[in-house]
């Protein structure tokens, strides 16, 4: 199903071809609606680049352009815009082919990728922090649209399983770990054991000794030190896993840094065959001498002692996705701070002859009321645990106020989906590389661009419905009124939205869709009555309630929001 933006789109090619005039521009909605809907700068593009006047080459586009089957004759606006304003029995007839089509006008990609996506990533034997939740959510959420949209998606948890911090792990397991504690909070006591241990590793040179010593046997796969790590994984998993399921947030494959282990050596050797690593002072090192701005930036492959490092790991990484898994494309929604060595990574792989697209998908931080990032008051990272838990009793609260006779079961439930979907929509929210301040009244109001604003309008939808009793669905749309008109055009644009936010990995780009489609509606509701007006207006009103709220719920749900029938 063609989109109106789609449709002029041809038609604009062809009239520059029948004028004699090569592409150029491009169709964007109109930035004021006063002016039309949609508008194109091709005239103002082609005049600069032929030296030309816009508006006369404006006037010669528009005698050969033909949209009159569904908008009226474009007007010429400004240096040379061409502003296109729709039809309303055009519109009418969009939004009433929208009420039977499943994916609501959005087209699947013309050629479908084989993505795999690395987010979430947290650490084993640490408890998953606040700053978590940007990776988990983000990479959630293009997994969702990037599998609507027809792309062949894996979802890699990349987790932190291996590293030197284990040899302290472990000598705490051994000597200080208190079995009870470890069966009542088994990551608390991992942190707890963890900083003892390197509170006495720094002050005793002969504990810091054991450490390493403990780390080399780990690493050699004896059979005690590996069963310990093994389990101190299994019990982090099992923490994430909650985690994972309250946020309803799945992965296909889990690939940590304990997964390429066996594979380092070779990548190391590989590397020097090839030329592209050499030896450094006794280290194995890549330059990047013809690389301007990785010239002075050289990486660390393999270290003085032999050992290995999340370089090396990285590299294997690669291999692995577009060897193994056959993958052309590789997202990984990794915080800004690793922007330069993500930079390094895909540098190796492009000089190895990888043709897959490595994308970094970078963001900011989440930030207190203080503007700085968000810790306790004990200058720790705050657990996302406590955080979600917390969205949870809070929404439960603001249930209660306002639906008391509800079943607490229902409330509880109800309390989920509007605190978790005010966590995930807060971030989403954003554009990604924005830091922002996290504010429970904020982030839970149902008034401004939030989720339970959202959700509220599909709530209120579902009441007209309740209210109404039993409807036959109607696809008889006719928009008299201008707040009629108005939201069955924003609901023509979801299908123009979607596809544009893998363009630059933006979610925040359909919540704020989502945000005035919801604003449409309640503009709509106010102006025009639904169950008191006469026929055919009722079943015409009736049938853009319907599309809104679905609408709304698949917007929703390509967040990773649920809506809840009531509030």
């Amino acid at each position: 199903m063609d989109t109106f933006q789609a449709l002029l789109e041809r038609r604009l090619a062809s009239a520059l071809s029948a004028a004699g005039l090569p592409r150029a521009g491009e169709v964007t909605p109109a930035a004021d609606a006063r002016f039309g809907d949609y508008q194109t700068n091709a005239a103002m593009v082609l005049a600069k680049q032929r030296g030309e006047n816009p508006r006369a080459l404006a006037q010669k586009i528009v005698r050969a352009i033909e949209v009159s089957d569904f908008a009226d004759k474009p007007q010429i606006a400004g240096a040379g815009f061409i502003n296109f304003t729709l039809r309303a029995e055009a519109v009418a007839a969009k939004t009433a082919a929208l009420l039977n089509d499943d994916r609501l006008g959005v087209a699947r990609a013309d050629s479908p990728k084989k993505i795999v996506i690395d987010f979430s990533s947290p650490n084993v034997a640490k408890p998953m922090h606040i700053g978590h939740i940007r990776s988990t959510v983000l990479g959630d959420a293009l997994a969702r649209i990037a599998e609507f949209l027809g792309h062949d998606v894996i979802r890699d948890n990349h987790i932190g399983d291996w590293g030197t911090q284990f040899g302290m792990v472990i000598w705490g397991w051994k000597n200080l770990l208190d079995r009870d504690a470890l069966a009542r909070d088994p990551i608390a006591e991992l942190v707890r054991i963890y900083k003892e241990t390197n509170e006495r590793a720094t002050a005793d040179p002969a504990i810091r000794e054991a450490c390493r010593e403990e780390l080399v046997k780990l690493q050699a796969h004896e059979p005690e030190n590996y069963g310990i790590w093994k389990q101190c994984v299994d019990l982090s998993m099992q923490e994430f896993a909650r985690t994972y399921e309250l946020l309803g947030i799945r992965h296909d494959i889990v690939c940590g840094e304990s997964f390429y282990n066996d594979r380092l050596a070779g990548v190391v050797e590989r590397l020097l065959a090839s030329g592209i690593a050499e030896e450094s002072e006794g280290a194995i090192v890549v330059f990047f001498r013809d690389v301007a701005e990785l010239a002075d930036k050289p990486i660390i492959v393999r270290k003085k002692d032999g050992g290995y490092n999340y370089a090396t790991s990285d590299v294997a990484t690669v291999d692995y996705r577009v060897q193994d898994l056959k993958r052309d494309t590789c997202w990984y929604v990794v915080g800004a701070p690793q922007t330069l060595h993500f930079r390094q990574i895909f540098e190796i792989a492009r000089r190895e002859g990888v043709t897959a697209d490595l994308r970094h998908i970078p963001f900011g931080n989440i930030l207190g009321e203080d503007r700085k990032l968000m810790k306790t008051r004990a200058g720790e990272s705050v657990p996302l645990r406590e955080v979600l838990d917390e969205a949870v009793e809070r929404a439960r609260k603001i249930v209660e106020e306002k639906n008391p006779d509800l079943a607490e079961a229902e409330q509880q439930e109800i309390a989920r989906k509007i605190g978790l979907g005010a966590v995930k929509y807060a971030d989403l929210s954003q554009y990604r590389m924005t830091d922002y301040v996290f504010s429970w009244d904020k982030m839970l109001s149902l008034h401004g661009n939030t989720a339970p604003y959202l959700q509220n309008a599909y709530v209120r939808i579902q009441s007209i419905f309740r209210k109404a009793g039993e409807v036959p669905p109607s696809s008889n749309i006719s928009l008299t009124e201008p707040a009629e008109l108005v939201l069955a055009k924003r609901l023509c644009q979801f299908a123009e939205i979607v596809p544009t936010i893998l363009n630059d990995f933006r979610p925040n780009i359909l919540a704020n869709y989502l945000f005035e489609l919801a604003n449409s509606f309640h503009a709509f509701y106010e102006a025009c009555p639904v169950l008191k007006s006469e026929e055919p207006a009722r079943s015409s009103r009736l049938a853009l309630c319907r599309l809104t709220a679905k609408t709304l719920q698949r917007g929703l749900a390509l967040l990773g929001i649920e809506v809840p029938e009531r509030m």
